[in-house]
């Protein structure tokens, strides 16, 4: 396996020490990503929230920095993870605050409509079957509540053969039942969120 490809590998699924260097540097690199993203969040008090793929835990942190009376989970399917994002967070971890567990996207572990907002950062390209999980994203969604696919483009060009282009993921996103979809986009620095509203 090429050194690509093994990093590409670790970015899917960090495992190990590597994994571990590999996740804090995601932290470190997706932050100003993460920070215009998360600005187009109207999050209501007492929300509860669910952060897919929470990989190292920055989105988590500054989740709970932008609301302090927010209820939030992440969910990831790497061990590594886990670890690492429960230490970024380990003081709303230990009041209760966050809550990290072990999940797969395709069979979200919570119950139909538990969540208030859904985000999902650059993470989706790896998804093994974007429709089942934006399915399930929807599932356990709130009525009135949004989900958020945040993503540097050039990722999802380089990861996916289809639902490339907004007007793909919108006819997506608009065939599972959301009722409006939204795309912020900073062409500049190539990013992209795409927020899925689910109507009454």
């Amino acid at each position: 396996m090429s050194l690509l490809n093994r990093l590409i590998e670790q970015a899917k699924n960090p495992n190990g020490g590597i994994g571990s260097v590999m996740l804090r540097i995601m932290n470190s690199a997706h932050l100003g990503l993460n920070n215009w993203a998360l600005n187009k969040l109207s999050i209501k008090e007492n929300a509860v929230i669910l952060d897919i793929g929470c990989g190292g835990g920055k989105t988590i942190q500054l989740l709970s920095k932008k609301n302090t009376t927010a209820k939030i989970f992440g969910i990831d399917y790497s061990d590594q993870a886990i670890i690492d994002s429960t230490r970024t967070n380990r003081q709303d971890v230990e009041r209760g605050k966050v809550k990290i567990c072990k999940a797969n996207v395709l069979a979200i572990p919570f119950s139909d409509q538990t969540f208030d907002i859904i985000t999902a950062f650059q993470t989706h390209y790896f998804w093994p079957d974007l429709e089942k999980a934006v399915m399930e994203a929807y599932r356990v969604l709130k009525q009135d509540g949004s989900f958020f696919i945040i993503s540097e483009i050039y990722k999802i060009n380089y990861h996916m053969e289809s639902y490339k282009t907004p007007e793909e993921l919108k006819q997506l996103f608009k065939s599972i039942g959301f009722q409006s979809v939204k795309f912020y986009e900073d062409t500049f620095k190539g990013w992209l969120c795409v927020e899925g509203k689910k109507g009454n």
